[in-house]
């Protein structure tokens, strides 16, 4: 029997223009990065549109599966479904991985494949399902639960919205 794969990178055509400057991103991702470390936190993993969208440029829309985002001190990638082909990467900052439905749970194995297993990771505790916390849980094995209380994880998407005055 052929062994299927789990996921695969599909960077196909040219990187688009995005909503704001690559230096603006690398802001953002600095800012979350000097959080993370303050925080003890060795990875970010990000579900909400939003904050994909915040920290990648990258918008999603679902189709009913799930996509991410891992920000590591080095890496940002975004995981989407094969639905997308190769627009994904060609509309974020960093790499992305596309999980395959050859096998239930594959989107926690490839996050678990970028964000590393063992790791303190941080998460947006009000966008997981109780059900995707413990997948989170079971694939990541974290020490220690670190999640996007305020004001760690919040403090970059807080500058997108603007301010009431």
């Amino acid at each position: 029997m052929t062994t299927r794969p789990q996921s695969y990178r599909f960077h196909n055509g040219e990187k688009a223009s995005l909503p704001f400057s690559a230096s603006e991103y690398e802001a953002r991702l600095a800012g979350l990065r000097a959080i993370m470390t303050q925080a003890g936190v060795e990875a970010a993993v990000f579900t909400s549109m939003h904050s994909i969208a915040y920290y990648s440029g990258f918008l999603y829309c679902s189709f009913g599966r799930p996509y991410g985002l891992v920000v590591t001190a080095t890496d940002c990638v975004t995981i989407s479904a094969g639905i997308d082909a190769g627009q994904p990467w060609r509309r974020c900052v960093g790499d992305n991985l596309t999980y395959t439905d050859w096998s239930r749970d594959n989107f926690w194995r490839v996050v678990a494949q970028v964000a590393g297993a063992g790791r303190v990771i941080g998460v947006e505790d009000d966008h997981l399902t109780i059900a995707a916390s413990g997948k989170l849980a079971a694939f990541l094995s974290p020490p220690r639960p670190s999640t996007s209380r305020r004001p760690a994880w919040r403090s970059g998407c807080a500058r997108a919205r603007p301010r009431s005055s």
